[in-house]
């Protein structure tokens, strides 16, 4: 059970957590996260880490277990931000072994790289949006409130300028919905069924396997604590059929009617 070394009851955060407790304790010096939905982001901070979440096809995922190629990604997690964009100038690229996610991102990468742009004035005039609703919790007076408002002003005073209290239209429908969800549990049974397959020694080569497997060594797997609820609903899924479709397209229209659209 991985621990928050500031709280220890606290929550870490994130499947990402190991990676961030290691470089907040100086077990190491860097460390890789991955994401698909959080798990770069949460853990660092909750941990009082810097993690960059790169674009998808920034950095290769080959060889890391998949959930959705739509949005899983490999980042730097360090404990600062120069060890970060050291390490992204690192492993950003193309692969062959992840093709087409890698080929369609390689044109962001800055010629240079990323380090270029590591300058001590490097806030100024920089436009930084907050977004306090529904993420701002907690009372006027708390200990959160107070931190945040000594980092607002410590940004404001490198020359950012903060663009307070911005809205995304429609956030409270994005974060109650399960199209994500929907879209994800089929991406995540093709993708391991594939990553599965093409190992070249494994005792399981499915998700259905895996089941299985858990089922039959219940103990050493933990079933009755974490159950298997998510392999499950995603083993009953039967690839990207109308319903995903549906999801997706109703994604993307939030998106651009959300946070796209503030930017």
């Amino acid at each position: 059970m991985m621990q928050n070394p500031y709280n220890v009851s606290s929550d870490p955060c994130g499947s990402s957590s190991g990676s961030a407790i290691a470089v907040a304790t100086n077990m190491v010096a860097v460390s890789i996260g991955t994401e698909t939905d959080g798990s770069i982001l949460c853990p660092s901070n909750a941990n009082s880490v810097v993690g960059i979440k790169p674009t998808v096809g920034l950095t290769s995922r080959s060889g890391v277990i998949p959930i959705s190629p739509r949005q899983d990604t490999v980042g730097p997690i360090c404990r600062t931000v120069a060890d970060a964009v050291y390490v992204l100038d690192a492993i950003v690229g193309f692969d062959k072994h992840d093709y087409e996610a890698t080929e369609n991102a390689r044109k962001y990468i800055p010629k240079g790289g990323y380090t270029q742009f590591l300058k001590v004035d490097g806030l100024k005039f920089k436009r930084l949006g907050i977004i306090r609703h529904p993420f701002f919790n907690f009372s006027e007076d708390s200990l959160q409130n107070l931190a945040f408002r000594q980092h607002f002003h410590t940004l404001r005073q490198k020359g950012a300028v903060l663009i307070d209290d911005l809205e995304i239209p429609n956030v409270d429908l994005i974060l109650s919905s399960n199209e994500e969800v929907t879209v994800m549990l089929a991406e995540f049974k093709q993708s391991l069924n594939s990553y599965l397959k093409d190992l070249h020694a494994s005792p399981v080569r499915s998700l259905a396997d895996i089941i299985d497997f858990n089922n039959r060594f219940s103990n050493e797997e933990k079933t009755k604590e974490y159950g298997q609820e998510v392999f499950k609903l995603a083993e009953a899924t039967n690839g990207i059929k109308e319903k995903e479709k549906e999801a997706l397209s109703t994604l993307e229209k939030w998106s651009r009617e959300g946070f796209e659209k503030i930017i």
